[in-house]
């Protein structure tokens, strides 16, 4: 800072050799300085190029208009490295010539030029100038042509005026702005035509010569002093007052201003005036963003080319408690008959979920082995370590990672150690020559295939931890105060809910009991928190949906329960004291209490909504009949099958579905139908998902890599904004809030490329009244289905009569 013409340089050992500036040896303490030539370091930048120690100057170098550049060993590293070049002759001469040194110099020569001057002036003789005539050589014809000459008679103006007006007062009137349109008159100027002088073309040449002159001065400063004045208002006298308040022209002047003085009163009693309107215009924002910035902007991506390759993400999860850690499950794009015929080879195929941290985008932080593709998968909400999924086959598989808690909470980049010398490969390349594989999670538990699902896992919730079903589909306290079950649906027509507690075993013989720790200790990387459900966990209520008046069911594909968790995010503290409590009481210690002894809760709702394979959406109860359920509405306004069924965040009886070519959001308790149904959109839809901070706003993701952004309070017949993310099918949108000024959007695609999209301030941060304002339009469109209805029935009784 400060010189701008001296660029520190770090000089490698073979780079003092090959200039002969070997520190301690060609360049000390005391001699510093090394001239070099401009040829042989433009020389060594031809022979090493990006290599050379002088690249970073090569510019300056090139530039450089002397022959010799100066280079200085920087021995206290004043600016950071050992040398420093300088890249000005001025700069040079300094550092070459210190000030004393040319100081020195000047007086010597201004000492010799004294000398000099005093020899010629005893030897000049001074000898007057001698008059010469003058020879005219025709500069005066060029002079004569190039001067401008009045060729036309000026005009004369004569301005008079009547004797009598001199000195006479001069009175100004007032105008009222109001009269004249938008209270603005202005005096513009005019060309007048008698005046319009054509000019004509000339040709003048001039000769600047600039005077030179050298000043100096010497500034005195003065020590600074405060100072004070006093002044006196100028005031009329006492006569001029009484002259002016008994004046005609005052009188006349408020009895002309009376009226308005009155009105404008008035109006301050009835409003404030000082109310500044634009500012309560105004939305609530800083500057983290503007009205205007309401695009997705990308954050990271992730792709893995070994386990995600050929293959589309089926699910994706952000971790509740963890910053930047988010796991997703990919599927084979395969049909079911392709399926059958490739079932040998995809036996040998290993399936996995992959968690990924924002700190190594190249290299997932873990993997959860998968007895089978996994479809659908969520963690659960009271210890996040537990994860449950549900597999291609229809089983349901559990997880614990809590080994792995500390290594997802420090997850750092593993790319570092890849060598410079691997540049020109591509960077997820040195990535898989470099990394080492994430370790591998087996799973704890997987349900028994006989009580199953017999087709894939579309959807799987847990339930909250404040409440749990018994095998009637009661609703009961939860007196362990953690999810210990949850609910999935499968396209074959079935619903069930299962429990993760154990049971009491029958008491094992001696030997038995010596076989299992003997097998247990054989095995001892395999997590045994759920050991006591692997291959005989059963569910414990399952529901099939009947359609009235045939024998044949619903094919399920989406659930969604009026009690569930929407956004999870506890605190640290609770996480670890959830964690202790496990520890204390594992989940096979806690076993299923009987209903006698459990209060039961009548405020639960026990109503649900489905989606079909079909494009139907039911509504129904799971406390209905015991085996079979007929649902007491439904839908069929989806053209396809079912991929979302979601509540919203704000407002638990508003219901986004999406299938087909549209969408519809619903009312609980509202059987006449949807209260906003969209048209058939030109793309098909494939995912839907509401916002966790504004009401009114929803994703939806079509199948050609487009992501529409739907806001109820701008635009409801169509999208407000869409933005293009891949090339390829949008299979899932989960968002995310990592902060209070960072939200994010994770999509994943059909080509296995895992999208995490920044969120704008725009579309993050509600108004003060958007809340109060999606509620009002939500009423109003209920109020306009139940008047549609009351219509209807008047016309339907007009036709009878």
């Amino acid at each position: 800072i400060g010189h701008p013409e001296i660029f520190p340089l770090v000089f490698t050992t073979q780079t003092q050799e090959i200039f002969n500036c070997r520190v301690d040896e060609d360049v000390t303490e005391e001699n510093r300085f090394k001239l070099i030539k401009k040829e042989d370091i433009i020389e060594d930048l031809k022979a090493r190029a990006a290599v050379s120690d002088f690249h970073p100057v090569k510019n300056i170098v090139l530039e450089y208009p002397g022959e010799e550049l100066l280079v200085v060993f920087d021995v206290e590293q004043q600016y950071g490295q050992n040398f420093y070049l300088v890249a000005t002759e001025e700069a040079k001469d300094k550092l070459l010539k210190p000030p004393e040194a040319a100081a020195a110099e000047e007086q010597e020569k201004e000492k010799e030029d004294d000398e000099n001057k005093e020899g010629t002036l005893q030897e000049s003789v001074y000898k007057p100038p001698v008059r010469k005539p003058w020879v005219s050589l025709g500069s005066e014809k060029e002079v004569e042509e190039e001067s401008v000459k009045d060729t036309v008679s000026k005009i004369k103006y004569l301005i008079s005026r009547v004797r009598r007006k001199f000195g006479a007062p001069v009175t100004f009137t007032d105008k009222n702005a109001s009269s004249v349109k938008d209270s603005y008159i202005e005096c513009t100027s005019y060309q007048d035509k008698t005046f319009s002088i054509k000019l004509l073309e000339k040709d003048v040449g001039a000769q600047i010569v600039p005077k030179v002159r050298e000043n100096s001065t010497q500034t005195k400063w003065t020590y600074p002093k405060n100072a004070a004045t006093q002044y006196f208002p100028r005031e009329f006298s006492d006569e001029e007052n009484e002259k002016s308040l008994s004046s005609k022209k005052l009188k006349e002047f408020i009895t002309s201003v009376l009226l308005r003085m009155e009105i404008a009163l008035q109006q301050n009693e009835i409003m404030n005036v000082f109310f500044d309107d634009w500012r309560a215009l105004a939305e609530d924002e800083d500057s983290y963003g503007s009205k205007s910035d309401i695009y997705l902007k990308e954050y990271q991506s992730f792709i893995d080319l070994h386990y995600l390759k050929d293959r589309t993400i089926s699910c994706i999860c952000w971790h509740p408690n963890i910053y930047g850690i988010i796991a997703e499950s990919a599927t084979e794009k395969l049909s079911y008959d392709e399926r059958v015929d490739l079932s040998g080879k995809l036996l040998l195929q290993k399936s996995v979920i992959l968690l990924w941290s924002f700190s190594d985008p190249l290299h997932p932080q873990l993997m959860l082995e998968c007895p089978e593709d996994i479809y659908c998968f969520q963690f659960s909400p009271s210890d996040p370590n537990i994860i449950a999924g549900g597999c291609f086959n229809g089983q349901v598989v559990l997880w614990d990672i809590s080994q792995y808690e500390e290594k997802l909470r420090n997850a750092k980049s593993s790319a570092g150690g890849v060598k410079k010398a691997a540049v020109n490969l591509p960077s997820f390349i040195q990535a898989q020559q470099c990394g080492q594989e994430p370790p591998i999670v087996r799973y704890c538990a997987v349900s028994s295939i006989e009580y199953s699902h017999r087709a894939i896992i579309t959807d799987i919730h847990w339930l909250p931890d404040f409440f749990e079903v018994n095998r009637t589909g009661a609703t009961f306290e939860n007196r362990a105060e953690i999810c210990v079950q949850l609910v999935t649906c499968s396209p074959d027509c079935s619903i069930l809910f299962w429990d993760i507690r154990g049971t009491r075993p029958p008491v094992q013989p001696p030997s038995e009991k010596a076989k299992e720790e003997k097998i247990i200790d054989v095995l001892p990387d395999f997590p045994d928190t759920f050991k006591h459900l692997d291959l005989t966990w059963k569910p414990l209520i399952k529901i099939n949906l009947c359609k009235s008046d045939t024998s044949v069911d619903y094919s399920p594909v989406r659930i969604s329960l009026r009690e569930e968790y929407y956004h999870y995010k506890t605190s640290v503290q609770s996480l670890n004291k959830r964690v202790e409590v496990t520890k204390e009481s594992p989940y096979a210690e806690i076993s299923v209490p009987s209903g006698k002894i459990l209060k039961g809760l009548e405020n639960i709702s026990t109503n649900f909504f489905v989606g079909t394979e079909d494009g139907e959406v039911i509504y129904s109860d799971w406390k209905l009949e015991r085996d079979s359920k007929k649902p007491s509405q439904k839908h069929a306004v989806h053209d396809g099958i079912v991929h979302t069924v979601q509540r919203s965040p704000f407002f638990k009886d508003i219901v986004l579905s999406v299938g087909g070519w549209n969408f519809a959001i619903w009312k609980e308790g509202l059987a006449t139908g949807p209260i906003l149904q969209s048209s058939c959109s030109a793309i098909r839809y494939t995912v839907g998902q509401w916002s966790l901070t504004r009401p009114g706003v929803f994703f939806i993701g079509r199948e050609d890599g487009t992501i529409d952004i739907w806001d109820l309070l701008e635009k409801t017949h169509e999208p407000s904004q869409f933005q293009s993310i891949s090339i390829s099918m949008i299979t899932c949108i989960r968002p995310w809030i990592a902060s209070a000024k960072q939200h994010f959007l994770a999509v994943s695609d059909d080509s296995g490329v895992l999208h995490i999209l920044e969120i704008s301030w725009t579309l993050s941060h509600p108004s003060s009244n958007e809340h109060a304002s999606v509620l009002h339009y939500f009423e109003r469109e209920v109020e306009y289905q139940k008047y549609y209805e009351q219509r209807q029935e008047l016309r339907a009784k007009e036709r009878i009569e």
